[in-house]
């Protein structure tokens, strides 16, 4: 038995098999029961034969139209999907360790790639790219086929503790809390939005660990004690008893946010629209199911599927954006644009373009090159290929296209002259092209200052809150060197935030924010005391933000939010709000 201490930020003692997640790659390992390692190994075994699928499509596809010397690039990494050292291996350490079959692929990965670091061969050195494009494509496949967080535990055995390096308000607002009863992090203060978050659910949680994610291994027996703030490493069995007993209590005690159709009301009857962020057409279930009252954000570059924009044909891009329609309608989808940059044509496969949590952070390009409408417009034949495809969707339901990265106006007038464009060449026989409404997706600080103008050429804005920080603070949040600095609360951020919802306010037309802040449970109530009425999230955040929004007084929080963008400092801010969240009424009802 070993006892930990850290900083009890919600009530409670729970004690169960620890899932071990480390944000830093995006890969929760946790242990499976040995009923359950055939199904590991077969979700592995079909994620390797759909892998192996779309290599070969892609390939194919590139030796067709760029010719067979680039397409040779894929015959390597068809080699590499079948090697034993990858597939191979992490199908042994699910077997022996018995763990889920993503975690299983990161070790097999680490493994193999530091065989590949110590060659001295500049050519077999550079095939360690091409090994993690392999593997990241083998684990997106796991992935995709799980779903999203709450799906991925669906067969855990319960009970199950969390434990972290850190968790993201996002995260937490997405579990099911009915299998995890607690969780235990590295980072994190009484402060944090996550502490905040879990008291509101009545979930018992210990932060400030510090290295509590590397302590604990998946499937060890763990008690969280919320009040004293100790974590127990395989308790004693009096202590596990204890524990046991106090713990159908606590559930009881814990409300139960779920799914709901139709619009959502703060307490004083202000209507709050909530909407879900996909990134395919099979998604739309989930986001219905989740009580989603539209799509504000559909990432298309995810339908390239590690290809290059070039080989995604018009008719393709049609069927699947048409199905998204169809199965929303009448409800509106918003797709964007492929949010992709010049890698992913100098290099045919990058997974890490499209989603870099596939990727070791020292290995990830910047992201303020030629991306979004900048790809888009340097590539007009690209870019009018997606166009005319979204043009054709549109004619089954309300569709608007969204702009990524505009960062001035000559951006929203050139891509309109692309989109006019598209829709005349719509003429062919039995083509019949609709006229969406067109968006920008406000992340820069020059679009934020400019929104008074750029409200005046076009027809909605969407914040992309994640980049609008990073770009305005110039901090990269996934630099562990800086990434504290990345501050949602930061004054010169919610003061842009204004500045754009006042742009758009003046000329008429709707705005959305996007992004993790809107499953934050300080964040979200103040965006609402701010005049934001329109959110866009993950679709398993939807349930725990409906609850949030519920048990907020949108008058109340406009009061707290003028008094709040008259403060100068991130501290100030944050001191302010938490006194809110203990003393005013519009938590009342999420701390009950």
């Amino acid at each position: 038995m070993e006892r930990l201490k850290g900083i009890g930020v919600s009530s409670g003692r729970v004690v169960g098999q620890a899932l071990v997640a480390i944000q830093r790659t995006q890969v929760i390992r946790f242990p499976v029961a040995p009923g359950r390692v055939a199904r590991e190994l077969a979700a592995l075994e079909r994620s390797r034969t759909r892998s192996r699928g779309q290599l070969q499509q892609i390939r194919d596809r590139i030796a067709q139209r760029k010719g067979k010397e680039l397409a040779a690039i894929f015959d390597a990494q068809l080699l590499l999907l079948d090697d034993p050292l990858l597939v191979g291996r992490a199908a042994a350490i699910v077997a022996e360790e018995r763990v889920n079959a993503e975690w299983a692929v990161e070790r097999a990965l680490d493994e193999v790639a530091e065989v590949f670091s110590d060659i001295a061969d500049p050519y077999l050195h550079e095939r360690k790219g091409d090994l993690q494009d392999v593997a990241g494509r083998v684990r997106m496949n796991i992935r995709g086929e799980k779903g999203g967080a709450r799906d991925l535990f669906r067969d855990l055995e319960a009970p199950c503790v969390l434990v972290a390096d850190e968790l993201a308000p996002s995260v937490v607002a997405q579990l099911d809390w009915n299998r995890i009863r607690g969780f235990a992090t590295d980072a994190g203060s009484r402060t944090y939005h996550t502490a905040i978050l879990a008291r509101s659910l009545g979930v018992t949680a210990v932060v400030g660990l510090r290295d509590v994610s590397r302590r604990i291994p998946p499937g060890a027996s763990v008690l969280i004690d919320g009040d004293s703030g100790d974590v127990v490493i395989d308790p004693d069995p009096a202590l596990r008893l204890e524990a046991e007993a106090a713990a159908p209590r606590a559930r009881a005690q814990q409300p139960r946010p779920v799914a709901a159709a139709g619009p959502v009301r703060t307490r004083d009857g202000v209507a709050i629209a909530l909407l879900a962020n996909i990134e395919r057409s099979d998604d739309v279930a989930a986001a219905l199911d989740s009580g989603a009252e539209g799509i504000g954000l559909y990432r298309s570059e995810f339908l390239l599927a590690g290809g290059p924009p070039d080989l995604a044909g018009e008719d393709e891009q049609y069927e699947e954006y048409r199905r998204a329609v169809v199965q929303m309608a009448p409800r509106p989808v918003t797709i964007r644009t492929f949010d992709i940059d010049e890698r992913q044509l100098a290099r045919p496969l990058v997974d890490s373009a499209l989603d870099a949590r596939w990727f070791p952070q020292g290995e990830r390009a910047g992201h303020a090159g030629l991306r979004g409408i900048r790809f888009g417009l340097a590539h007009p034949a690209i870019f009018k290929t997606q166009l005319r495809a979204l043009l054709r969707a549109a004619a089954h339901g309300p569709l608007r296209i969204l702009f990524p990265f505009v960062s001035s106006v000559q951006d929203v007038r050139a891509a309109r002259v692309l989109l006019a464009e598209a829709l005349g060449e719509l003429g062919a026989p039995g083509i019949a092209g609709g006229t969406p409404a067109a968006g920008v997706m406000i992340e820069v600080p020059s679009a934020a200052f400019t929104a008074s103008t750029l409200a005046r050429e076009t027809d909605f804005f969407t914040i992309g809150t994640n980049d609008l920080i990073q770009y305005t603070l110039a901090v990269d949040r996934t630099d562990e060197r800086v990434s504290d600095r990345y501050e949602p609360l930061h004054p010169a951020v919610l003061r842009l935030l204004r500045q754009v919802r006042r742009g758009a306010v003046r000329r008429g037309i709707p705005v959305s924010v996007c992004g993790e802040v809107a499953t934050d449970p300080v964040l979200l109530p103040l965006l609402v005391g701010c005049g934001f009425t329109e959110f866009s999230m993950t679709p398993g955040a939807l349930p725990m933000a409906r609850h949030v929004v519920q048990e907020t007084n949108a008058a109340e929080m406009a009061r707290i939010a003028a008094r709040v963008l008259t403060l100068e400092t991130v501290d100030e801010i944050e001191h302010y709000l938490l006194e809110a969240v203990d003393h005013q009424s519009v938590y009342d009802g999420a701390r009950r």
